[in-house]
């Protein structure tokens, strides 16, 4: 049973407009489940549709609500009975996330920021963070950021094969970082002491394994999760939406109902649809592979249409500066430098070449991982994308490579460069006319 004095907390907290207007919000089109004390689940399948729905649930003793991963088109509909078919024909879609279950706060912290980073090597940036209400976090990426086909089949009916593969990959991908960063905190018997776990079941070989700290679980059909802006049942903190910037800074004491603001919210998209594409192509054949380490080739496809190779002494005075490796601004070089080689006749092999010898003379080095990302991802597109336009405020000036020359500055010739892949042409058009006059 709940006291006076905890009902009364629960009650100011889901009295708030802000808070049962937000439930609500996170509520839409899943199934959702009220929970009591010591952690009792309400009847199932239940949902919120209207904000007295949650008033209601809280005057009969509810402190938490949990929502289904799964998004339905009539989440009334569901019952333990139903078949895989009858699930998939009511499943519109699904989200991503990352459950960190770790008993330690600055570890669950390594995480998310580690989580974080394998996000923006794959270009998703719909991501968001939320406070748990206990003592770690939730990461979790939008439905809308996903493909709206995989091989072929709507992504929707995919799951939880799909969720599964990129859960593991993405675990694959951070593990040794977050082993490396973790190795740093403490020695592994301090780190067992701060999690309760005897040293063999947290290492391999004397060494720290993290995913033996850090549980991820891998989800099945119906799985729930708490929604944002619903206490926790057992401390009574604000499963808190938080910027993915402020996490290092975050404490627990934030999110205490007295002091949490509804301004954040989760599995909300940020930007582009389907910014996590490439997060599942990587999944997806690392799994196909179940490779520990990606030793292998990176696949290139044979290319129909062939142009002569331009040396390198054409290149723009640009392309000239990022090869000669920076530490700033790697990231949207590296995006040129493949989209620019690939239109000036280069071939795949010659550009992952010097990718590689590129990225050695850059400090820091990018990680091989997310070149191989990258390559991987550039090779499989079937038309040729252009670099940036010299005028885009985000590359060149930005990172401080644009230094124009003679040929970038010069329009006497009538000749205008609006992008680096003009720029080799123009000087080999204009040293033909010389030749000619010659």
């Amino acid at each position: 049973m709940i006291g006076m004095i905890e009902f009364q907390r629960v009650w100011n907290w889901y009295s708030r407009e802000s808070v049962l207007k937000a439930l609500v919000e996170a509520a839409k089109n899943r199934e959702v489940v009220a929970v009591y004390r010591d952690g009792v689940f309400g009847k199932r399948p239940d949902m919120i549709q209207y904000m007295q729905d949650v008033l209601q649930s809280v005057a009969k003793g509810a402190i938490s609500f949990h929502g289904s991963l799964e998004r339905w088109q009539q989440p009334m509909k569901l019952d333990v009975g139903l078949t895989r078919a009858q699930l998939d024909a009511l499943r519109i879609g699904w989200d991503v996330l990352f459950d960190i279950d770790v008993d330690d706060f600055e570890i669950a912290k390594i995480t998310v920021k580690h989580l974080i980073e394998a996000f923006k090597d794959h270009g998703v940036s719909s991501y968001s963070v939320k406070f748990t209400g206990g003592s770690s976090f939730h990461v979790g990426i939008p439905f809308e950021a996903l493909p709206e086909k995989i091989n072929s089949q709507p992504t929707a009916a995919q799951y939880p094969e799909i969720l599964q593969k990129i859960i593991e990959y993405v675990k694959w991908y951070i593990k040794d970082q977050l082993k490396e960063e973790i190795s740093t905190l403490a020695k592994p018997e301090e780190i067992a002491s701060r999690i309760g776990k005897p040293v063999r079941e947290i290492t391999e070989n004397g060494e720290i394994s993290p995913f033996k700290i850090i549980s991820m679980d891998i989800f099945g059909s119906r799985h729930l999760f708490r929604l944002p802006y619903s206490l926790h049942e057992k401390t009574l903190n604000v499963s808190l939406p938080i910027k993915p910037e402020y996490v290092e800074k975050f404490e627990i004491q934030q999110a205490s109902p007295e002091k949490a603001k509804v301004e954040e919210k989760f599995l909300v998209p940020k930007s582009s649809l389907h910014d996590a594409e490439v997060l599942v192509i990587e999944a997806l054949d690392w799994s196909s592979k179940h490779l520990v380490e990606r030793k292998e080739e990176i696949p290139k496809p044979v290319l129909k249409k062939k142009i002569k190779t331009i040396p390198e002494e054409y290149f723009p005075p640009c392309l000239k500066n990022i090869l000669q490796g920076l530490n700033d601004g790697r990231k949207r070089s590296l995006f040129v430098l493949i989209n620019f080689l690939k239109n000036v006749g280069w071939s795949l092999d010659k550009i992952e070449n010097k990718v590689m010898e590129w990225n050695s003379k850059n400090v820091p080095p990018l990680r091989n991982s997310y070149l191989r990302t990258q390559l991987r991802w550039h090779f499989r597109q079937e038309r040729n994308l252009l670099p940036p336009n010299c005028d885009n405020e985000n590359f060149y000036k930005a990172i401080g490579i644009c230094k124009p020359d003679e040929f970038c500055t010069n329009k006497s010739d009538k000749i205008t460069i609006k992008n680096p892949v003009n720029y080799p042409f123009k000087r080999l058009k204009i040293k033909k006319k010389r030749r000619k006059k010659s």
